[in-house]
């Protein structure tokens, strides 16, 4: 992946299941859908948002706890019960003014494929299935929900120039 297309990134979109989630679904007794989300994403997420770089969410499936989770991380803008992700992420381009080369997108699966060929830098997760891992231009080196979406943010931050200078405002 070329720094350059890190340079023109304005809008990280992700999917959730599989990417901000290890992909499974718990359900309680009384209905109620459970999902473990990664503190370390969070604070990925956070540091782009810092570096300027808006986050956005694009998932298949309706969840009071994705917007939960978006509310928590200030993540503005959430498309839920989106099949046709590449719909979608052109959908964002369009609400935020930006071309495709502006936008990264960071999938799992064959719903994400289009999206992942489509952005400027494709991204997905350590166990993403086969055809998406071929198409992507970076992988992570972890699986989902288990601090990928935190190393996507670094990588994009390092290109950028960017990772040290935020994570200095942590120190001393």
């Amino acid at each position: 992946m070329k720094s350059s297309a890190a340079l023109a990134i304005r809008l990280l979109a992700l999917d959730v299941d599989g990417v901000l989630t290890d992909g499974r679904i718990t359900y309680g007794n009384d209905g109620e859908e459970l999902k473990s989300f990664n503190i370390k994403d969070g604070l990925g997420i956070k540091l782009l948002q810092r570096a300027g770089i808006e986050v956005a969410i694009i998932t298949g499936r309706q969840s009071a706890i994705v917007a939960r989770r978006a509310t928590e991380l200030g993540i503005n803008t959430i498309i839920q019960g989106r099949e046709d992700k590449l719909v979608a992420l052109k959908e964002l381009c369009q609400k935020h003014g930006l071309e495709l080369t502006a936008c990264a997108y960071m999938g799992d699966d064959l719903p994400d494929l289009a999206a992942i060929q489509a952005a400027a830098i494709g991204m997905t997760v350590a166990d993403a299935c086969a055809a998406v891992a071929a198409a992507a231009d970076w992988q992570s080196g972890f699986a989902g929900g288990c601090g990928a979406v935190r190393e996507a943010c670094e990588m994009l931050l390092e290109a950028r120039g960017q990772r040290r200078e935020l994570e200095a405002e942590f120190a001393l």
